[in-house]
């Protein structure tokens, strides 16, 4: 935008304050506004350039007015005094063919002048509705960028009510010197209000056209909207089939008022393999391992095998074993909504049972905005097993088969999936199953709620709570599934409690069995402190509660721990290290070691 500011190039500058030199740079910058100072430093190209080839130099030198002009334009300062002196002759006035054969000393001189203020401020005609920058009124400081955002803002509140061709029809902007004011008068000119046109389909060798249209879900013939068009691309891109996904808007507008777009993606890799890894000091080591395929038959569909070995060393329990496959559809019935079939085997070997394992679901999964999702399924679960008594002795013998229907919510505004500093995450999850043979017909019942509260500099503190609930309502305790009643201890409640170590202690021929319980609260609180820009501190507290048939009942108990961690950020996740301990409670003792990637919650 231009605004017809003077700018004026010294050939000397007497400097009075804040006087650096930088790898032979002399960088003067006249008044004490030390937020000024940094920005102009932060803007300057030859404070950053590495090279002292003369050409270097002198190409950065001569450019370095427009971006000083660009710092103070954005603070508000619109009458400034540049001098960039190469060996004492002005930049500016060296003629290009007349380049320095050598360079020995850079001097760089700025008076910002006074801050301006708005002295008119208009932008029209505006849609209804739109709401334009606080700080774009008669009186606030002239900042270069908020003049830009009232015009960003004036243009899409058109285009979010239909009309895709907004644009700048004029604009008067008036700098007055001797008041140290700016005067902004912006015309719009909104164009017609126009609908989604014909699409068109580029890159898309490895998917069939037809389902990359389905996935894109671009609503033909309903009024255009920038959010849908948004919500497009999310969509594609939420397949993990595309590695890249743009869509524009044709130049010229389709008769009567229909405007075409053209959707153009780029494949991703079909194939995916990985490996993971998570250690604890007692419950042994966890190995994981995934094969994916993004497109599995040419129209973005997921085929997700992943196995699972775990507490492998574990001290107090056998080695698990999970075997599972899923099949993923997008944009099954709607273009937010996926179909899912899945299916797992497990064994597992916990300190009093012993059980083989297997479900079979299909459901959907509904994205009803960036941070809401929702489940909806029906699935069948078959266990078979054998209890064992705290003693080692084989007690007794269970099967369990239920069919289920579960449905659940994932509510997530966190800044971070992998760090949070900020917002919260909510889960939950109703679960309705019948029984069959032995197995009773009930209800479970699930919630996972964690808040993030970041505060300092850059957020280096961060204080985040966690609180989970869960309970079985109709079905007795031992007539219950058992991956569905509730144990607790080790890194998904409380650390440095042994893993699963506090359930509900069954009574039997003289000797005792654990089971889980159908009342379950568990709460974790942790201060997050980042020391450096990879390296952060961490103190934690953890507790939790199981009961049977009712919150704090007579046959429930208590138990807790505490400790610190270090965290190593990385790309993908700061790696974790905690140790803990246990400090209330009797299921265990000792300090407990947990190695793992992401932060606990």
């Amino acid at each position: 935008m231009p605004l017809g500011i003077s700018v004026f190039l010294a050939t000397s500058l007497a400097v009075t304050q804040m006087s650096v030199a930088l790898d032979g740079v002399q960088f003067n910058v006249v008044g004490q506004d030390e937020d000024v100072g940094a920005d102009l430093r932060a803007s300057s190209l030859l404070l950053a350039l590495e090279s002292d080839a003369p050409d270097d130099v002198f190409a950065a030198a001569q450019a370095e007015y427009g971006r000083l002009i660009g710092a103070l334009y954005a603070r508000g300062h619109y009458s400034p005094v540049i001098s960039v002196k190469i060996d004492g002759r002005e930049a500016a006035s060296i003629a290009p063919l007349d380049t320095p054969k050598s360079v020995g000393r850079i001097q760089v001189s700025v008076d910002p002048g006074p801050v301006f203020a708005f002295s008119e401020t208009r932008v029209a005609p505006l849609a209804a509705g739109t709401d334009l920058p606080d700080g774009f009124r008669k009186g606030e400081a002239a900042r270069s960028g908020t003049v830009k955002a009232a015009v960003a803002a004036g243009v899409e509140g058109w285009r979010d009510v239909g009309h895709a061709k907004a644009a700048v029809a004029g604009q008067r902007v008036i700098a007055d010197h001797r008041a140290s004011e700016l005067a902004v008068d912006v015309s719009l000119t909104p164009g017609p209000r126009l609908r989604f046109g014909p699409v068109v389909i580029n890159g898309n060798e490895r998917t069939r056209t037809n389902r990359v249209r389905k996935i894109a879900g671009l609503p033909e013939g309903e009024v255009f909207s920038p959010a849908e068009v948004e919500k497009a691309a999310n969509r594609l891109r939420r397949t993990g089939a595309f590695s890249s996904v743009s869509i524009t808007e044709d130049e010229q507008i389709t008769a009567p008022d229909l405007l075409g777009m053209t959707v153009t993606v780029v494949p991703e890799k079909p194939r995916r393999l990985s490996f993971g890894a998570e250690i604890s000091s007692l419950d042994g080591l966890d190995l994981t391992a995934l094969w994916m395929h993004r497109n599995l038959l040419g129209g973005a569909e997921k085929l997700v095998i992943e196995g699972e070995v775990s507490q492998i060393g574990a001290q107090e329990n056998g080695v698990d074993y999970r075997l599972g496959v899923t099949i993923e559809r997008p944009a099954t019935l709607t273009p937010d909504t996926t179909l899912q079939f899945s299916t797992e085997f497990e064994h597992l070997d916990e300190p009093n049972y012993l059980s083989d394992g297997a479900t079979v679901a299909l459901g959907f999964a509904h994205i009803f905005s960036d941070t809401l999702s929702g489940r909806i399924g029906v699935g069948y679960e078959f266990e078979d097993g054998k209890t064992i008594a705290d003693d080692g002795s084989v007690v007794g013998t269970f099967q369990y088969k239920s069919l289920t229907l579960p449905i659940g919510v994932t509510w997530d505004k966190r800044d971070s999936t992998t760090d949070a500093k900020s917002g919260f995450y909510i889960d939950a999850e109703a679960k309705p199953f019948l029984g069959f043979g032995t197995t009773d017909s009930g209800l479970r019942a699930y919630g996972d709620l964690r808040g993030y509260y970041g505060f300092g500099a850059d957020k280096r503190f961060v204080l985040a709570g966690r609180v989970q609930a869960g309970a079985v309502f109709g079905a007795s305790l031992l007539n219950t599934p058992r991956d569905d009643l509730f144990l607790s201890g080790g890194g998904g409640t409380v650390r440095g409690q042994p893993y699963q170590s506090l359930g509900i202690e069954i009574p039997s021929g003289g000797t005792t069995y654990t089971v889980g319980g159908n009342r379950f609260l568990a709460t974790s609180l942790e201060a997050r402190v980042k020391v450096t820009e990879t390296i952060g501190v961490v103190g934690f507290v953890d507790a939790a509660r199981v009961d049977e048939d009712s919150f704090f009942g007579a046959s429930g108990d208590w138990h807790a721990g505490a400790g610190f961690g270090l965290r190593y950020a990385t790309g993908i996740g700061p790696i974790r290290l905690d140790v803990a301990a246990p400090v209330q409670g009797t299921t265990g003792n000792g300090v407990q070691i947990y190695v793992g990637l992401g932060q606990a919650f």
